[in-house]
């Protein structure tokens, strides 16, 4: 049995076409030590001795948990109930086949449906789909969508947005070159977007809260945009925020993507992660991803199929929707289960602990001399503007088992007026301990 696909008659072929003589002619301009570079492996183990190995390097990380912690910047440490784990542990959920086949998936579909009912009542649009790979890829497949809908190439995206979210969407959306714009945006919320819209631009991109935790009103945007036959495409990376705030669609927005990690997802060192993404009904057809609607079979009993999408369209390269054609399953599970178990009131509550708990975080902090609070209003996240680089503080801190927040550095390495200020995450989990031996700790640190 052969278990290459292609012989040396196939080979041979492909290389005649390229003009190469040999298969090594195609890397003539990597240089040799990166093509075989010396490999400085330790000689073999037993198992158990690798398992000791690997566990000594696991134990040199810091959980999250093992102390206070104030680092957010687009990923959240909040309480995931123990119940949410056991829920998707069940076997009806983890040997699940595939949705393209709704007779044998019927349980998947109709959790994939409520996730999509949880997604449009948060974020305030018609229509949801069943998720995305992370909320930075969501905001890039809404640039491509709102370049579909208007035929226009122009995208403005907010100073506000965070820097990884806009290098995936210059990437993921095909924007490399000259097709996007970015706002000057100032730590305390103050932004020219407006002033970048034009009859060329095919949809503006505002995350709220921005990056520096500051919350952001909509409505003018969205009117400045909507005036240019732009889309306004509203970027929340905090998603338990909209516990406490309007809604995007209650703003104008014409699409509302986001992270979902706050909600049923542990940190888990970076992910996996489940990207949301809204928007209104006329423009559904145009929606990437999958999309679950209820239905009845023919016996008249409802039942879950995906629907307006079928899978061979993923398949049809440019002329496809999009090219993503699958979803955080597991997580997007995570999500409805933790929603359905918090319901109205719940989100509610937990997003006033968090409110309260970055207040009390910032009093404390932006008491100490030389500490200067930036935001006029946040809701679980601020911006510190330190006397010092903030990255020498943060290292300072977590030699003190703090870990403080994320520094401008690590967002904008290139922006020096930056590199000073502390951006800072306070949640339900935030303890009135933690916020003492923040502010006491930063005390002696400056």
């Amino acid at each position: 049995m052969r278990y290459l696909p292609l012989d040396t008659e196939d080979r041979r072929a492909m290389l005649d076409v390229v003009g190469a003589k040999a298969i090594d002619d195609l890397f003539a301009d990597v240089p040799a030590d990166a093509l075989n570079p010396p490999l400085d492996l330790p000689d073999h183990a037993g198992e158990f001795a690798v398992e000791r190995q690997m566990a000594a390097m696991a134990a040199r990380n810091r959980a999250a948990g093992a102390g206070p912690f104030f680092v957010g910047a687009g990923a959240y440490k909040h309480h995931v109930p123990a119940t949410v784990d056991h829920i998707i542990q069940r076997s009806e959920f983890l040997t699940s086949y595939t949705p393209y086949q709704p007779e044998i998936a019927q349980g998947t579909l109709q959790y994939l449906f409520e996730f999509q009912t949880q997604v449009a009542s948060l974020t305030g649009m018609d229509v949801a789909n069943a998720s995305m790979y992370d909320g930075s890829t969501a905001c890039a497949e809404a640039a491509l969508m709102a370049r579909r809908v208007t035929r226009r190439d122009g995208i403005v995206m907010s100073g506000g947005l965070h820097p990884h979210y806009e290098s995936v969407t210059r990437m993921n959306g095909g924007l490399v070159g000259g097709k996007a714009s970015v706002s000057e945006a100032s730590p305390d919320g103050k932004d020219n977007v407006i002033d970048l819209i034009t009859d060329e631009t095919a949809c503006v991109i505002v995350q709220t809260p921005d990056v520096f935790g500051n919350v952001v009103d909509l409505e003018p945007i969205a009117k400045a945009a909507q005036d240019k036959g732009a889309l306004l495409v509203a970027v929340v990376t905090e998603i338990v925020s909209l516990g406490a705030l309007k809604s995007p669609g209650e703003m104008g927005a014409d699409i509302v993507v986001g992270e979902g990690q706050s909600i049923g997802n542990a940190l888990n060192f970076g992910g996996p992660y489940v990207g949301l993404f809204a928007t209104r009904q006329k423009y559904m057809r145009n929606m990437p991803g999958r999309l679950c609607g209820e239905t009845v079979d023919a016996d008249g009993k409802r039942g879950f199929v995906l629907t307006l999408s079928t899978r061979e369209q993923h398949i049809r390269r440019d002329k496809a929707t999009s090219n993503i054609c699958t979803n955080s399953g597991l997580c997007a599970l995570a999500f409805t289960v933790h929603m359905t178990l918090l319901g109205e009131t719940g989100l509610r509550k937990l997003a006033t602990l968090n409110h309260e708990a970055a207040c009390a975080t910032a009093d404390a902090l932006s008491a100490i001399d030389g500490v200067e609070l930036i935001n006029d209003a946040f809701f679980n996240e601020f911006t510190l503007r330190l006397p010092k680089d903030a990255a020498d503080v943060v290292e300072a801190l977590a030699a003190r088992d703090i870990l403080a927040g994320v520094p401008g550095s690590r967002l904008w390495p290139e922006d020096e007026s930056k590199h000073n200020l502390l951006i800072v995450a306070a949640t339900e989990l935030t303890q009135d301990a933690d916020i003492e031996a923040f502010a006491n700790a930063l005390k002696e640190v400056l």
